[in-house]
């Protein structure tokens, strides 16, 4: 019945139960939440698999299992999200074969009287946490296969009983803080094994360089053990091995002339961030992912076939151009989906044959030294989702043809000497998230159909020549105005043996790399440009919005009132423009905000009181005169005081003047014309018009006169009467 949802069965133990004949109780991916732990006693009296993996269980693991029959040869409650110790009573399932309680978040050590379940052949306790040292009875469990500890808070030393369990096929014991010395004579009784993984362990690896293992692998991880400096010889003697991980192993060598074709069998090989070296010109890969990142390796790009899915080569010291590499013949269709040569000493101009590599999703060829322009062809990776080309020397414009590329989540052309315009059709990319032009030669305006990106959740324009007004229309970026981050924000860039690529960005005054994080990076920089207007009331809706930069441009006018709403803000930076007024009290409402930049511009008033705002120093205000106030040095008088307010009322008063002079200028242009324009076109109104004017004129000298005689007889009499007195 796996698979089924049964989340509204309360009663699915008791009806189940009573099945006295059942062997086999697979409820799998059931939707499950209650074990019913309070129960004292099943019937199940026949069952010899029990397998409920995949389930909600968030309690403890339930007495009543131990009721279970004593046939029960396999235990499965994987992928839960049980709590607590592994109880004594398990003991009670004495001939259990398969006992897997992975996945789950079971705590304290592992208790010792494990060792005591004789017939066990299987063990899971991977990715729960458990601390404490391996107990040393698990060497007891003679008849153990697999042994699998990957992904806990193990501690302290391997116990020498864990060597002696010589029928172990797979031991896994990575990702603990187990330290230790390995040496050969560890491995003497396990002469079954398969699959060995103790990657993300302290341990240190010496062996003989003329050791031949008595074990045949077909897995070996030992990602971050010390296994160097000298490149592990032995490795020649596994013929069966099919994945190999020794990245990270503290290896300063010259690959051996053998291990290239001795490696062309392995389907993974993982050699990254060590200091091995040689020269890989005439060098077949043959393998289905390949990891050689971060060595000391030189010379051209070696050949690949068909069969490489993944291949990653930053961070060496490769040479020339890559033309050889990409229109070389392959035997058949290429299946490479991501390819990787970024931060090498690659040249020349980028080659037209991408029609070879339609399957690509992600290509990185940042930080080289290619240049000529971005070819046309490239546009026939229908499939691509990240290109980066950051860093190099590319020139001319964007090519249209790019906007074929429908499914392109995130491009990088930053650092190039690119320029024209940022094209229009650049909304047409509806997947984009992530859009880097820093540090070109763009000019002109940004387009309004930027706006239609509302994935988009980093936008990079700075350090080019861009011009004009900031679009209203920023606050359609509707992922940066959620406060909440999707966790499958970036699933459709992921590739599942791929991890989407570190992407640098200047978002703290330095450039940063941000790489397993990228989703949590929400940003817009327009800084050094020469933008102009105000800042868009518009943008203080990105709620979301970790870093703005507007600086280094001519923006004019106050802050907006309402970017106190941007709590999520972590990065403020609107220095080295022309914004006056006060500096708005919500601006104490970032508390999140550790960067604040608001030197060189008009600032005046008082920097508002908060806990906030003077945690930073004088350098986040200076280069504004009539700014007072901590951190400044300048106390603020009763002057500076009345200045914000008179600078509020100046400029309202001047607001209101403006649209008097204008009004006034309006109604004068209509009325002059309205009048004159009609006495010019009918001569009978002409006539009419200047007959009443002359009526009027009439009228007022009549008046006039009559209120002039009426004061001079008033005074006239006055004079007499005082004479008389």
């Amino acid at each position: 019945m796996s698979e089924v949802d049964l989340h509204q069965e309360g009663q699915w133990i008791e009806s189940t139960s009573i099945l006295s004949s059942l062997s086999m109780l697979l409820l799998e991916d059931c939707e499950l939440d209650n074990m019913s732990p309070s129960l004292e006693y099943v019937n199940f009296t026949s069952l010899t698999v029990l397998s409920l993996y995949g389930n909600h269980f968030s309690h403890e693991i339930p007495n009543w299992l131990s009721n279970l029959t004593t046939n029960l040869l396999k235990l499965d409650l994987r992928d839960n999200s049980l709590k607590g110790h592994i109880p004594i009573t398990i003991l009670e399932l004495r001939y259990l074969n398969i006992l897997y309680l992975s996945r789950n978040q079971l705590t304290g050590q592992i208790p010792e009287y494990l060792g005591q379940l004789k017939h066990l052949e299987a063990l899971s306790l991977r990715y729960n946490s458990f601390d404490g040292p391996i107990p040393s009875s698990l060497g007891n469990l003679s008849s153990l296969r697999s042994l699998y500890l990957y992904g806990n808070r193990l501690n302290g030393t391997l116990p020498s009983s864990l060597w002696l369990l010589s029928n172990l096929e797979d031991l896994e014991i990575g990702n603990n803080s187990l330290v230790d010395t390995i040496s050969e004579v560890h491995f003497n009784e396990l002469s079954k094994l398969k699959y060995l993984d103790m990657s993300s362990t302290s341990f240190t690896f010496k062996v003989n360089s003329n050791w031949v293992p008595s074990f045949e692998l077909e897995e070996l991880l030992m990602s971050s053990c010390q296994m160097g400096p000298k490149f592990p010889t032995w490795l020649q003697t596994q013929t069966s091995l099919r994945n190999l991980d020794i990245s990270k192993s503290g290896i300063v060598d010259i690959a051996p002339t053998w291990f290239w074709k001795w490696a062309s069998h392995i389907e993974w090989i993982y050699l990254s961030d060590n200091q091995i070296s040689g020269d890989l010109s005439g060098v077949w890969l043959n393998n289905t992912i390949i990891y050689l990142n971060s060595n000391c390796f030189t010379g051209l790009l070696p050949a690949v076939s068909p069969n490489v899915t993944v291949l990653n080569m930053a961070n060496n010291s490769f040479s020339g151009p890559i033309s050889h590499f990409l229109c070389q013949k392959l035997k058949g269709r290429s299946k490479l989906e991501a390819l990787d040569l970024s931060n090498n000493d690659l040249s020349g101009e980028l080659p037209l044959c991408w029609k070879s590599w339609q399957s690509l999703t992600h290509v990185n060829l940042g930080n080289n030294n290619f240049s000529g322009k971005i070819p046309d062809s490239i546009s026939s990776l229908f499939s691509l989702k990240a290109l980066h080309l950051q860093n190099n020397g590319l020139s001319g414009s964007i090519p249209s043809s790019l906007r074929g590329c429908t499914s392109l989540g995130l491009l990088d052309l930053s650092g190039n000497k690119l320029l024209g315009n940022v094209p229009n059709w650049i909304g047409e990319l509806s997947a984009l998230k992530v859009l880097c032009l820093r540090s070109n030669k763009f000019i002109a305006e940004i387009p309004s159909q930027i706006c239609q990106l509302s994935s988009l959740i980093v936008l990079d324009v700075s350090d080019n020549e861009l011009s004009g007004i900031i679009p209203r229309c920023l606050n359609n970026f509707s992922l940066m105005a959620a406060i909440e981050t999707p966790d499958d924000l970036f699933t459709d860039l992921d590739n599942s043996n791929y991890e989407l690529e570190g992407l640098v960005l200047m978002t703290v005054g330095r450039e940063l790399e941000y790489k397993g994080i990228l989703k949590y990076v929400r940003m817009v920089d327009l800084s050094s440009n020469n933008f102009s207007g105000s800042i868009p009331t518009e943008l203080s809706q990105l709620f979301g919005l970790r870093f703005l930069n507007v600086s280094k441009n001519h923006l004019m006018g106050r802050i907006p009132e309402k970017i106190g709403r941007m709590t999520s803000l972590l990065s403020l930076d609107l220095s080295t423009n022309h914004l006056s007024g006060e500096i708005p009290q919500s601006l104490a409402d970032l508390t999140f905000l550790n960067r604040l930049n608001l030197s060189c511009n008009q600032f005046r008033g008082r920097i508002p009181l908060s806990t906030q705002l003077q945690s930073f120093d004088a350098f986040s205000y200076i280069g504004n005169a009539q700014l007072c106030g901590v951190p400044l040095t300048k106390n603020c008088t009763e002057d500076d005081e009345s200045q914000g307010m008179d600078t509020i009322d100046e400029n309202e008063e001047g607001s209101e003047m403006r649209w008097f002079y204008i009004s006034m200028g309006l109604g004068f242009i209509v009325g002059f014309w309205g009048v004159c324009g009609a006495l010019l076109l009918k001569k009978s109104w002409r006539h009419a018009y200047f007959q009443f004017l002359y009526d009027i004129r009439d009228w007022v000298y009549v008046a006039v006169a009559i209120r002039l005689n009426w004061f001079h007889d008033n005074l006239r009499r006055l004079l007499v009467s005082e004479t008389h007195h």
